[in-house]
This record gives structure tokens, sequence and C-alpha cells, in this order.
């Protein structure tokens, strides 16, 4: 009986395999049109990787791709989405220590205190998950009316939306301005933290393997300003989170999207570890109502 021979394990230095970021548009990951990126740094000044430095043409394409895909994801029932977004919740919590990594270094923060952002950002995601079949209970209902008539609200969801992400809460902040948008039917486009882009980009290919269709969720890195003023004009963009915009910058923004009477949410101090309501969840809401004819009204009373 031959003796078996072990085979030794190599201990000559590898060369590293370091991550190439990719924006997330339409359900796939392209490189910016323009070519360019620009570095990512961590809290002291080190190099984390490359992420595409976006265009104009990068934010029209995801705005094409974000109205291809309103109309079925508008029109698919509330426990569907509800489900959906669920599913991205399992998918994060799968992938959580490459958030809690990216967190940290995008941070600075302990591995302990990035990783309670992380979890804080699963739960966010399931929060919203249950109430995408249980908003329209609140916020529609019958109305009153004197006349013979039902009279009934319901909320509708506003559109495209374009939204700029919270500059330094890189994940939780990030979570928290992207999942009540697509969670009432609209689609979005994301502009990522410029300075700590990479947990949005990495949420990408999270948002691609979970059953969330193609265009829902469109994300684009880079400078801010410069994506988020065609974005802002854009005629067929229907509102616009202005979160991770400064002062002046939200002021420059708010006008451009008046040209096409754009609903504007304007930036202000949020507490993303708290429980954030439902005010976002209707920030980007329409209300229609109908009213439906009961019959005519005589002495013996109503007739259908």
């Amino acid at each position: 009986m031959s003796e078996k021979s072990e085979k030794s394990v190599s201990t000559e230095p590898r060369l590293s395999v370091f991550k190439t970021y990719k924006l997330y548009v339409g359900g796939k990951f392209p490189r910016s049109e323009s070519g360019r990126v620009y570095e990512v740094s961590d809290s002291k000044g080190n190099w984390l990787a490359n992420a595409p430095l976006s265009s104009r043409k990068d934010a029209r394409d995801a705005v094409v791709a974000a109205r291809k895909a309103f109309g079925a994801w508008s029109s698919a029932t509330a426990y569907n989405r509800g489900q959906i977004l669920y599913r991205i919740a399992e998918m994060l919590e799968g992938r959580r220590e490459q958030f809690v990594r990216e967190v940290a270094e995008s941070e600075g923060l302990s591995k302990a205190k990035a990783a309670a952002q992380v979890d804080a950002a699963i739960d966010r995601w399931v929060w919203y998950a249950g109430w995408t079949d249980k908003i329209a209970q609140v916020v529609g209902g019958a109305n009153p009316v004197a006349g013979p008539f039902f009279n009934l609200s319901s909320p509708e969801p506003t559109g495209v939306v374009a939204v700029l992400a919270p500059q330094e809460s890189s994940f939780l902040g990030l979570v928290s301005v992207i999942a009540p948008v697509i969670a009432t039917g609209n689609t979005a486009v994301v502009i990522a933290s410029e300075n700590a882009p990479l947990p949005a980009l990495s949420l990408g290919e999270v948002l691609a393997t979970s059953d969330l269709p193609g265009g829902v969720v469109n994300v684009l890195s880079g400078r801010t300003a410069e994506i988020a003023a065609p974005l802002a004009a854009h005629q067929d963009v229907n509102a616009i989170d202005l979160t991770g915009a400064d002062e002046a910058l939200a002021k420059e923004l708010e006008i451009a999207a008046a040209d096409n009477l754009k609903r504007a949410l304007r930036p202000q101090p949020v507490d993303y570890v708290a429980t954030p309501g439902i005010e976002r969840l209707t920030a980007f809401l329409e209300t229609k109502t109908v009213w439906h004819p009961t019959g005519s009204l005589g002495a013996s009373g109503s007739s259908y």
C-alpha cells in the first residue's frame, strides 16, 4: 500500500485582489460613461478604492431606467413590495461583515459601532417592509360628504424620485432615505455620499440579487453638486430629496426643481438611530380621491 504524499501549502506572497466598484443603473453595473474615477479614502486619509465619477449622462440614463421600471413597480401589490424589501434585509444580513468593514473604514468607527450601524440599517429595512401594505390604511380612507356619493381617498406614488443620500451616515442614513421611497411604489435615482460611497455601491450588488426589479433603485457616485443639478432640472423627475445637500446647494436645487413643480424634501437634522416614523413614507405620496354616486336621495331614504 503506497503512502499518500502530503501536498504542501504554498507560503509565497500573493497579490491582493482589489474590488472594482461600479455604478448600479437599470439592474446592471456600468462604469461611468465618462470613464472617470475618483479616490475614496478612509477617515485617516488612507486610500480605500477608486469609485466611478458619474457624469450628467449617467444621471440621465438612471432617470430613463427609473421611469421604465416605475409602471410595473408602482402597480405591484403592496404585499409583493413588502416581500421584496424583506428579501433585501435577508441579503444584507448575509453580507453583514462586508458592510461593517466598509462603514468602519468610511466613517472612522470602531468595529463595534459600525456593527451597530449596520444592524440598525438591516432592522430599518424590515421595518419599512412591514409598512408597505399598511400605509394606505393610515393615510387613506372614506370621507364624509354632503350628497349621495362615496368619497374615497387612497395614496399613490409620486413617480421618479432623486435622492441625495446623507453625507455623514454612509449606510444607516442611506437606507433610511431609500427604503421609504421604494416601499411606497416610487422608483429612485440615488446619489451616494460623496466622501463615503462604498457602502452605497455595495448595496447595489445586494439589490441586484434580491428580487428587486432593475431600475427601481439606481445608485450613482461622484460629486454631489455635479450629479444633482441635472436631476433637479430633469423634466421626468417628479420629486427630489435634498437630504445630502448643504444649505447653498439645496437652495439652488430647489429653484431648479420648481421648473416642473417637483416635490422637494428640504434637508433637516435627523437622528437616524431613532424610530423614523412615517414622515418619509408620506413625503412622496400623492392622494387620489374618487367620487362615486350612491343613487338618489328621496323621502324614504337613499337607494343605490
